[in-house]
């Protein structure tokens, strides 16, 4: 599905396709990062290639983006186009413009774009967050948060947990760990084991081969009974409706069959694992949000959208004021009669379409959210193609800003937690009852542990670094589906 833009003025030689980002995605390590710092300049092109590709980025961007208004007036077109992009956008800096753009961005491979949006990497199908080994060290581990059912990591016995200490025979430090873990293909990994208030290396070592991989977003989902409740538990790791190049929405369908087989069940409390979900598409939020939320119907908003002054006149007039607004769906897997509220699990890669769900829901039910504040995303983009072929970029500019049913968009910085629960060292699976972000879920629905600020689950003493989840296509994004559009 495309979303063409056409004003009475210039048809915008270009392609938008049918996708939103609204706080989101990042690619998987084994892959390239997603950012306008790591794009590789085409330092070969010529000047006139230059100008070519950035006058289609300038038509495209002062027609959408956000803040089109704060485009410069005469741009340097002679620029490398990553380069340029970067030029025109009004950046964010947390003194002078807390306001401003932290998530556009410009790939220089539209078609590889669109494969990882839609949750297909090369990748070895684990994501881990990276720390210091030690306060003051330089020495850098890398633990597993979660490994993806098929892939490389998991058929080599990889699992959530483990500790990374050593890529390729070198131990990684904060020089080389870029390099060792975001390159190449092929890795040994060397690992760590925890022993007592230390990290020790072991001889233990498993090789990986990274392979272009399809991630399905429904991780895991359960239910519990806690005395007389029933507790429906889903871990969801991205907003994505189906595989790539797939029309099925088969992973909307999947999350379908988990609220038919909840409300079979007689599910009446909801625990909602969004820790590692970092955003996705549009659709999918609104299709997860319509199985839960309580006295909702598509007669009442989701959310909507706020474009910039030049084209909110146009898109009103061709398709009237629906186009800005995402009521909920009907759905007959809809569980929200047999609920008062939802737990929401979160960290700071729960982003974007994730903390759409929690905005977007909040005005209907009860929200509690349990573990770390959230990134912080209340605005997406579209993502932009040339329809000619002849322009092999593809970039994601902002182009909106989202507010619930009660008008609030207040999460810039985050949504802070209901009760605070920290990560420890030691991991247990997800899904186990005394894993530290369920169980404080489950300690809340028995009513053994008290609500609060802060639970007592200690927390992992290390200087976090950053992860891999940050790194998956889109870089905190919410994508939302569009039929094509023509004026």
């Amino acid at each position: 599905m495309n979303f063409v833009l056409t004003t009475t003025k210039e048809l915008l030689s270009s392609r938008i396709w049918s996708i939103l980002l609204l706080a989101g995605f990042a690619m998987s390590l084994s892959a390239c990062k997603k950012s306008t710092d790591d794009v590789t300049p085409q330092t070969s092109a010529t000047t006139s290639e230059n100008q070519t590709i950035d006058s289609w980025i300038l038509s495209n961007m002062r027609e959408v983006y956000y803040w089109n208004a704060k485009i410069p007036a005469n741009p340097d077109t002679t620029l490398a186009p990553d380069v340029f992009f970067d030029s025109i956008l009004n950046t964010y800096n947390v003194t002078t413009n807390p306001d401003g753009d932290r998530f556009s961005w410009i790939e220089n491979d539209a078609n590889t774009l669109t494969a990882e949006l839609s949750g297909q990497t090369t990748t070895t199908g684990m994501e881990y967050n990276l720390y210091l080994r030690a306060s003051g060290s330089t020495d850098v581990i890398a633990q597993v948060l979660y490994v993806l059912p098929g892939s490389p990591a998991q058929l080599a016995g990889i699992k959530r947990g483990d500790i990374i200490s050593k890529v390729n025979g070198q131990s990684l430090n904060t020089t080389n760990y870029s390099d060792l873990l975001f390159t190449g293909t092929t890795y040994t990994f060397g690992f760590a084991s925890i022993s007592g208030s230390s990290l020790v290396d072991t001889d233990k070592t498993i090789s990986v081969t990274a392979t272009t991989f399809q991630e399905n977003p429904v991780f895991l989902d359960s239910v519990y009974t806690v005395g007389s409740k029933k507790v429906g538990y889903l871990v969801y790791n991205q907003f994505v409706p189906g595989a790539n190049g797939s029309t099925a929405d088969e992973y909307d369908a999947q999350v379908d069959a988990v609220f038919s087989n909840f409300k079979a069940q007689g599910v009446t409390e909801l625990v909602l694992d969004l820790r590692y979900n970092p955003g996705g598409y549009t659709s999918s939020s609104a299709n997860l949000a319509s199985l839960i939320g309580k006295g909702i119907s598509s007669s009442k908003l989701y959310f909507r959208e706020e474009w910039n002054t030049t084209i909110t006149p146009l898109l009103q007039q061709e398709y009237g004021s629906s186009f800005f607004v995402q009521n909920f769906l009907d759905k007959s897997q809809n569980i929200g009669s047999n609920l008062s509220r939802v737990f929401v699990l979160t960290t700071d890669h729960t982003a974007s379409a994730s903390e759409l769900i929690i905005n977007g829901l909040r005005p209907y039910m009860t929200v509690t959210t349990i573990g770390t504040t959230t990134y912080g995303k209340n605005v997406g983009s579209i993502t932009i193609t040339d329809d000619s072929g002849q322009i092999k970029w593809g970039m994601q500019p902002i182009v909106f800003k989202s507010y619930n049913s009660a008008g609030q968009s207040d999460y810039s910085t985050g949504f802070t937690p209901s009760i605070e629960v920290d990560e420890p060292i030691n991991l247990l699976p997800l899904g186990d009852i005394n894993e530290a972000y369920l169980s404080t879920a489950l300690g809340q629905i028995s009513g053994s542990v008290a609500s609060g600020r802060r639970a007592t689950t200690s927390g992992n003493p290390l200087i976090t670094l950053g992860s891999s989840i940050q790194r998956k296509a889109g870089g905190k994004s919410m994508i939302r589906q569009l039929k094509s559009l023509k004026f």
